[in-house]
């Protein structure tokens, strides 16, 4: 692995997959790829869902928080690992390196309490349609998800704090492509049983609970589907809550698997490629699941492409 000389002792060498130089080049031009893909589609969902004004309702409004969520935590580390896989230098500056574990960290919390807030969505659109509009009123959908951003901030300052406290004696290389919590536990010099503790017990309250509570929606949710007697509304409903029901298998999938595990039970080429898969496959995803299962998105997009059509031809 080459790395820069000149680099500043404080520096972390992001370790990567800096061992395997052919498999960097394929991973780098896939990487591109998806960033590429979780930019233009994340985009076109923010953009449509304010544009036209059918999708001003909650289940958008929530999306589109998802869809600005993903466009941050994958701009908090791609750019810097494209910088890595394409050039000798593998380093990042320690404050680089903490902003980019407290994204990572606040970001990903708060997509899993997200997740849960668009479960509850669901089960009020399905279980209680008639009550629907006064159930989920913008206020409560405001609050609900500035309930979801300031749960993953406080999660994110807490094991920031705890993590960066460790001593690493001397230690600068991060076995990973970019400064994420499991790789930063390891390269301390000291076991801690205490941040083992706390980051088990975040897990259960980020990932575990709010994954119950989306189980317990869908299970609700499916007694109501089996009474609906309109095919059409039949298919409606599964279409949108199959989407969600994706997103949230692929995410929390790996995210339970990588945190849930005690730290040195994970080996960490296999750590690499899950994290690579929630990082960076996931989120470019999203927005095909819910764009190609979703027709209400397709005639928005119709629609404002009409309109622009019109207004640049004057018809």
């Amino acid at each position: 692995m080459e790395t820069n000389n000149r680099s500043s002792g404080t520096d972390f060498i992001l370790l990567g997959f800096s061992d395997r130089p052919q498999l960097e080049r394929i991973i780098s031009a896939v990487v591109f790829i998806f960033y590429v893909m979780t930019l233009v589609g994340n985009t076109t969902i923010i953009l449509v869902s304010y544009l036209d004004a059918q999708l001003h309702t909650p289940m958008y409004f929530f999306l589109s928080n998802l869809s600005f969520l993903d466009l941050c935590y994958t701009t908090s580390i791609i750019p810097q690992m494209l910088v890595n896989l394409w050039g000798p230098k593998k380093s990042i500056t320690y404050g680089g390196c903490v902003l980019q574990f407290f994204f990572a960290l606040d970001l990903g919390a708060t997509e899993c309490l997200l997740l849960a807030v668009m479960a509850y969505d669901r089960y009020a659109a399905v279980c209680q349609p008639l009550h629907y509009t006064v159930i989920m009123h913008p206020q409560l959908c405001q609050r609900m998800v500035l309930t979801a951003w300031l749960g993953g901030l406080g999660s994110a300052l807490i094991l920031c704090s705890l993590t960066l406290k460790l001593p690493r004696c001397g230690h600068r290389k991060v076995d990973n492509f970019f400064c994420e919590m499991p790789a930063l536990i390891k390269m301390a010099c000291v076991y801690s049983k205490v941040i083992e503790i706390i980051v088990f017990t975040l897990g259960v309250i980020f990932l575990l609970v709010p994954l119950s509570l989306i189980l317990i929606s869908y299970g609700v949710i499916a007694q109501a589907v089996m009474r609906i007697k309109s095919a059409a509304r039949w298919r409606k409903v599964l279409n949108t809550c199959g989407s969600h029901l994706t997103v949230v298998t692929l995410f929390y999938g790996t995210l339970i698997y990588m945190y849930m595990k005690p730290q040195n039970k994970t080996s960490q080429d296999e750590g690499k490629f899950f994290t690579l898969f929630y990082t960076i496959v996931t989120p470019s995803l999203n927005p095909l699941i819910y764009t190609l299962r979703n027709k209400d998105v397709k005639s928005a997009m119709k629609r404002i492409l009409l309109i622009k059509i019109c207004s640049s031809t004057s018809c």
